[in-house]
């Protein structure tokens, strides 16, 4: 694992997000899981070197966020928000989480197959989390804070933890680094009010949900990649294109590789990204008008 400060450490070039933990005087803290089953166990074993661990916070509820909580369950508090435990580990309508989970072992863990349960075994285990919470939560772990904050956009339940004795934040996929990002369920306009929010903490070390750890300034490359998806999608529906033509038109599939591990899915994500903005600006806005003998204003 990458070590970003004295007290933090990241994987970022593995398949699946990128799990992390903070050291502090109680015991470590954990931030999301990794997808692969070894991995999973082999973190949970060094993250156990540094003391017992305390927390465990998933920062979405994605496969490959949340899927490793598995090899965690009993040894640590588990805290997400609402949001996640709602929706979890659901992707896309279409994907079975279970099974895209373990899509990955053949290529990326082939020794993890062995260590994954049956289905039912599985959900009968991850089906709720120890702490969940609405809104933004603080907790004071040894002598470090960690201030889980609400910042929904890609997922309705997104959080970021913001450590600021380590000037360092895990924005979760609030953050794609130098990778293509993933559109499609999320609401765009919230996820960039969200970049706004971490962009005013005061930090030094972004630690993104994908991709290479950052500094802040990456906040605003983010942000302007967003912008630029929707000024192409809002360009085709004023050209007049169908949904069909700006799907086959509109990609920014040459700007950022796909994320390690999952190549293969770069045409599915470009077209559910501009599928999912151009629904976004063709649907009818609800207008309420006063009632016809309604008095004047």
């Amino acid at each position: 694992m990458e070590q970003v400060t004295d007290r933090i450490f990241a994987e970022t070039r593995l398949r699946g997000c990128n799990p992390a933990f903070v050291k502090t005087s109680a015991g470590p803290v954990v931030i999301d899981t990794p997808q692969l089953p070894t991995r999973a166990v082999a973190m949970r074993k060094m993250v156990e070197e540094h003391g017992t661990m305390q927390l465990l916070v998933n920062t979405e509820h994605h496969v490959d966020h949340i899927f490793g909580n598995y090899w965690f369950k009993g040894a640590v508090p588990i805290a997400h928000h609402q949001g996640v435990h709602d929706r979890f580990m659901t992707v896309y309508p279409e994907l079975d989480p279970f099974a895209y989970a373990l899509e990955a072992l053949p290529t990326d863990d082939p020794g993890g197959a062995a260590l994954v349960p049956d289905r039912e075994t599985y959900y009968a285990n991850m089906g709720t989390a120890d702490i969940v919470f609405t809104g933004d939560v603080t907790f004071r772990i040894g002598d470090r804070t960690f201030a889980l904050l609400h910042t929904p956009g890609h997922t309705p339940g997104q959080v970021a933890v913001y450590v600021p004795e380590e000037r360092a934040v895990f924005t979760g996929d609030t953050i794609f680094s130098e990778c293509t990002t993933w559109l499609m369920t999320s609401n765009v306009d919230q996820w960039i009010t969200a970049l706004d929010r971490i962009r005013a903490l005061d930090i030094d070390h972004v630690i993104p949900g994908h991709g290479p750890v950052q500094t802040k300034a990456y906040l605003a490359t983010q942000r302007s990649f967003m912008l630029e998806w929707k000024a192409a999608v809002a360009v085709a529906v004023a050209k007049g294109w169908s949904r069909e033509e700006t799907i086959a038109r509109v990609s920014f599939e040459e700007r950022y590789p796909v994320d390690i591990g999952q190549e293969y899915m770069m045409g599915y994500i470009q077209e559910r990204n501009a599928g999912a903005l151009y629904d976004l600006f063709t649907r009818p806005t609800e207008t309420t008008w006063p009632a016809k003998d309604a008095p004047p204003r």
